[in-house]
């Protein structure tokens, strides 16, 4: 079994790669069928030297390989007929800019698994949610440093790793703040990382709700600790998402008192948002900075109304006018909404990421024919699966 390694080609060009120096050199040393190539990149986040001094193949083709191993989608025209590919094509949900992408890859015969899809007990197995969690909470305690012009943190994808990120951590200063978390998955203990390394408190949410603190405290939220059903039943998490119309928010309890939301949820299109631009506009609102790791525009997080970069991490959203506004602005949110965060930290992304892979893939790839990674496969031998039957009309259209 011979593997190549993507080099990243689409634009904005992507640091990561799907597995390090280190981890090559383990796959080989484990399985001594399988050789692993890499494509050489200039701007990949580990050099091409550091592929070569692991025993790793440099080299500019992969044409030879069965195996295609990236990140984010690759471009149309580098595509090679008949391989199997494992990257994020961003193809599942219908998406209108790769279309042609899908297209492509049923017209060359391609066999795509997607990471996205690739889960067992209705649960995904791999992803960069973890790290989008770890660098979306840094940045929101950057965010506050800057709203409340009390300090100064050094981007994160300043630092050459995580460990000199942390080492800003010694210049956060906080008082009494009351910090929300959302999400509870891969995002959300990414998330908590972070809280617990800074020594913050968890709470429950009841001290959270109903009580004064001498120091910085956190709440994590699961969906159903703010969400509750209209006619006031038992809400499970079964009921939950068959009923999504039967349910309202009730985040504003939470927003009414809190100072940071960093938010690291999962949202399923139909359920009810959060709070809206209305709920935003209430006296007792009192949020001043929301880093929305979860990232949908104009959707359940009423204050992003649009991504930011990594360049420029931080807008300001303005409930009153409903518009973006200099987020140093009294009464006007300081929004965190960067889409690519694990991008930051590239290496340690990476690490993780590739462990993963090694733990989780790997032992299905050399199996052979897997169920699991059967009904991850998108489209093989010039069709779409059946599990992906339902993109038909989304191609030929």
């Amino acid at each position: 079994m011979k593997i190549g390694i993507l080099r990243e080609e689409k634009v904005p060009l992507d640091s990561r790669v799907a597995l390090t120096p280190s981890q090559c050199r383990v796959l080989m040393d484990t399985y001594p069928f399988i050789n692993i190539v890499v494509r050489s990149s200039n701007h990949r986040c580990f050099s091409d030297d550091m592929y070569r001094i692991n025993g790793i193949l440099v080299v500019d083709s992969l044409d030879d390989c069965d195996i295609l191993f990236g990140i984010k989608e690759v471009p149309i025209s580098s595509l090679i007929n008949d391989k199997t590919y494992l990257f994020f094509s961003h193809t599942i949900k219908g998406q209108e800019y790769n279309r042609g992408l899908l297209s492509s890859m049923i017209q060359k015969k391609i066999k795509m698994i997607d990471y996205e899809t690739i889960s067992s007990n209705n649960k995904r197995m791999i992803g960069f949610g973890r790290y989008a969690g770890v660098v979306g909470a840094y940045n929101a305690f950057l965010c506050y440093g800057l709203k409340k012009n009390i300090y100064r943190l050094k981007p994160a994808h300043s630092c050459s790793d995580r460990a000199e990120m942390e080492k800003e951590f010694n210049k956060i200063i906080l008082k009494n703040e009351k910090i929300i978390v959302t999400g509870k998955g891969r995002v959300g203990k990414g998330i908590m990382e972070i809280i617990n390394d800074l020594s913050i408190r968890e709470v429950s949410k009841s001290e959270f709700l109903n009580n004064n603190f001498n120091e910085p405290v956190c709440v994590n939220l699961d969906f159903l600790d703010y969400y509750e059903r209209v006619d006031g039943g038992r809400a499970t998490k079964s009921h939950f998402f068959k009923k999504y119309s039967e349910y309202k928010s009730s985040f504003m309890k939470y927003a009414s008192v809190g100072n940071i939301f960093i938010a690291g949820h999962y949202y399923n299109q139909g359920s009810p948002f959060l709070f809206t631009r209305e709920d935003a506009k209430n006296g007792n609102f009192n949020l001043s900075v929301i880093a929305d790791v979860s990232c949908d525009i104009n959707g359940p997080v009423a204050s992003t109304i649009r991504p930011s970069t990594i360049s420029n991490p931080i807008y300001g959203y303005n409930a009153k006018k409903e518009i973006e506004d200099d987020f140093m602005k009294d009464g006007v949110i300081a929004v965190m909404a960067v889409d690519n965060l694990p991008c930051e930290l590239p290496k340690d992304a990476s690490l993780d990421f590739g462990k993963e892979i090694i733990s989780k893939i790997f032992p299905l790839l050399v199996k052979g024919n897997n169920v699991i990674l059967s009904n991850a496969t998108i489209c093989k031998d010039g069709f779409l699966t059946d599990n992906f039957e339902y993109l038909k009309e989304f191609i030929s259209s």
